[in-house]
């Protein structure tokens, strides 16, 4: 993946995972952090995140920057500004996922369902492995269409849909058993 010029660079978790920097997930780590630390409503929340925010996009050089960088740097902001109080509970997941359906669908060719429902299982076991807590999966329609082969829907794209949405919450159901912070959603 490459970065822009005028955009932020992407981070990327331990597990190797990219995902887009997302201003208003910092924000929400922050103000949490805050408020563990005592501090609810923090006024200076919009300022640390804004600080941040124009750090990684002055980053042009670097396409991926490392989610522990990221860590580490909003850490030291919170020791430089008097707040080290904070730190200890600033302990942000990566942010939300967005998986396309469609492109996994596409991947799998014209009609095959097995490779389809092989390659979402490796797709939500490697989110799972980054920790993140909200996956969004979308392109549900095209990606059955793709899979029934069909042009228009029809009854047998309503049981493709069916047993393609129960797998998924079958999946993130069994990885929220041990992590009860993971949500999805599904469109």
């Amino acid at each position: 993946m490459v970065a822009f010029k005028e955009e932020f660079p992407y981070l990327r978790a331990d597990s190797g995972q990219l995902f887009e920097f997302n201003r208003a997930w910092l924000q929400k780590a922050i103000t949490q952090a805050a408020d563990r630390a005592g501090y609810p409503s923090w006024w200076l929340t919009e300022h640390v995140t804004e600080s941040i925010t124009f750090y990684l996009r002055l980053r042009t050089d670097e396409s991926v920057v490392a989610f522990s960088q990221l860590n580490q740097t909003v850490r030291y902001v919170l020791k430089v500004i008097g707040y080290k109080e904070i730190v200890p509970h600033f302990r942000p997941t990566p942010p939300p996922i967005s998986i396309s359906l469609f492109e996994i669908a596409e991947a799998a060719g014209d009609g095959y369902e097995l490779a389809f429902f092989d390659l979402l299982e490796k797709r939500v076991a490697a989110l799972t492995a980054t920790g993140a807590t909200s996956v969004h999966f979308f392109g549900l329609q095209p990606a059955i269409k793709l899979l029934c082969s069909a042009k228009t829907w029809t009854r047998g794209c309503d049981a493709m849909r069916e047993e393609v949405t129960c797998f998924i919450r079958e999946k993130v159901f069994h990885e929220s058993e041990t992590r009860a912070d993971l949500s999805c959603s599904i469109r």
